[in-house]
C-alpha cells in the first residue's frame, strides 16, 4: 500500500511540474491562434502523463523494455492527439472567422435595411402628399379649368409611374437581398443587349437633349440572363442621362479583354465624383452630393437611388463585378463578365 501512495505522490507532483510549465506556456500564446492555444494544452497533458509515468516507473523499478514500449505507445498517442489539436483549432478558428463575417454581414444589411425604410419613408411622403392634393382639388371641383385639371391628370399619372417604378425596384432589391434571385442563363448576345438598352432609353436622352452613342465594337456573346443584363446596362445608362447636363454624350462601349472576359462601359458627361463618394455609389439610395432631380419634362426613371444598387446586385448575380471611375469630364461604370461565363 505504501509503495502505491508513493507512486502516486511521484506522478501527481510530476504531473503538476509538467502542468505548471503548460500553464505558463498558455499563458505566453494567450494572444496567438485558437490552434496553437490547443496544441498547447494537448502537448502539456501528453508532457504531463509522460513524466508521470517516467517517474512512476522508475519507481516501479519495470525492465527497459517495457519502459521503451510505453514511451512508443505514449509518443504515438501524442502525435495522433496533436494532430487532432491542429485540426480542431483550425476549424474553430475557420468557424469563428464565418461567424464573425456573418454577424457583421447581418449588421451591415440591418443598416441597409434602416436606411432604406428610413429612404422610401421619405421619398414616397412627397409624391403621396402631391398625388392627394390633386386628387381632393380635383375631387372638390376646386380646379375647374380644362388646361389645369389636363396638367393634373398629367402629374397624376407621371407621379403614379414613379411610385410604380420605386416599388418594383424595391422588390427586385429585395429578391437580391434575400437570395431569392434566380437566373435563366442563355447564350446572350452583348450587342443585342446594347441595342435594345440604347433604344429604350433614347426618348429619355432626347426628352434631356443629351447625346446618346453606341459606339460600334467586337460585342461578345455570354451566358447571362437577357432580360436582367438589359436592365443593368438600361439602369446605367438612365443614370448617366439624368446627370449628364444638356448638349453633353454618353457613350456606350464594350469588348472582350485578353483574357475572354466580356466588358461593357457607359460614360457620362456629369463633370465627376467626389473621390469620397466613389466608394458608396453603388449603395442603397445613395445619392451624394449632386442633386438626383431628373431634367425638367422628364419623368423619372427607376425609382431614383437604387438603380445603381440593382445594377450591382444583377451583375454579382452574373459572378461578374462593376465599379466607376472618373474621367475627365465625368464618369465611367464598367460591367465585367468573368472568363468562364463569356464565349
Amino acid at each position: 500500500m505504501r509503495d502505491i501512495v508513493s507512486m502516486a505522490f511521484i506522478a501527481v507532483v510530476c504531473s503538476l511540474a509538467v502542468g505548471a510549465v503548460g500553464w505558463g506556456l498558455q499563458y505566453a500564446l494567450r494572444r496567438r491562434s485558437i490552434a496553437a492555444n490547443i496544441s498547447a494544452v494537448v502537448l502539456a497533458a501528453v508532457a504531463a502523463i509522460t513524466a508521470g509515468v517516467l517517474a512512476a516507473s522508475s519507481a516501479m523499478f519495470i525492465s527497459s523494455h517495457d519502459l521503451h514500449v510505453l514511451l512508443i505507445v505514449l509518443g504515438v498517442a501524442g502525435i495522433v492527439s496533436l494532430g487532432n489539436a491542429l485540426w480542431l483549432g483550425r476549424r474553430l478558428a475557420a468557424e469563428s472567422v464565418w461567424a464573425a463575417q456573418g454577424r457583421e454581414r447581418e449588421r451591415s444589411l440591418e443598416a441597409s435595411r434602416r436606411e432604406l425604410v428610413a429612404w422610401v419613408s421619405h421619398d414616397l411622403r412627397t409624391p403621396l402628399a402631391g398625388l392627394r392634393a390633386m386628387s381632393e382639388a380635383l375631387a372638390d371641383g376646386v380646379v375647374t379649368d380644362a388646361s389645369t385639371v389636363d396638367s393634373y391628370h398629367s402629374r397624376l399619372r407621371m407621379e403614379t409611374d414613379r411610385m410604380s417604378a420605386l416599388v418594383d425596384d424595391l422588390f427586385e432589391l429585395s429578391r437580391i437581398n434575400a437570395g431569392a434571385l434566380r437566373l435563366t442563363l442563355e447564350s446572350v448576345d452583348l450587342a443585342d443587349v446594347v441595342s435594345d438598352a440604347v433604344a429604350s432609353a433614347l426618348p429619355v436622352a432626347n426628352a434631356s437633349r443629351v447625346r446618346l452613342v453606341a459606339r460600334p465594337g467586337s460585342y461578345p456573346a455570354v451566358q447571362a440572363s437577357e432580360i436582367e443584363l438589359g436592365r443593368v446596362l438600361g439602369n446605367l445608362l438612365i443614370n448617366a442621362i439624368r446627370h449628364t447636363p444638356a448638349e453633353g454624350v454618353v457613350t456606350v462601349t464594350g469588348g472582350a479583354d485578353g483574357g475572354g472576359a466580356a466588358w461593357l462601359a457607359v460614360a457620362d458627361a456629369c463633370g465627376g465624383i467626389p473621390e469620397d463618394d466613389l466608394p458608396r455609389v453603388f449603395d442603397v439610395a445613395f445619392r451624394g452630393t449632386r442633386s438626383r432631380t431628373p431634367p425638367a419634362g422628364t419623368a423619372p426613371a427607376g425609382g431614383g437611388g437604387l438603380g445603381l444598387a440593382i445594377a450591382r446586385g444583377l451583375v454579382e448575380a452574373h459572378r461578374g463585378e462593376i465599379a466607376v471611375s472618373n474621367t475627365p469630364s465625368g464618369c465611367r461604370f464598367v460591367i465585367r463578365l468573368p472568363a468562364e461565363a463569356a464565349r
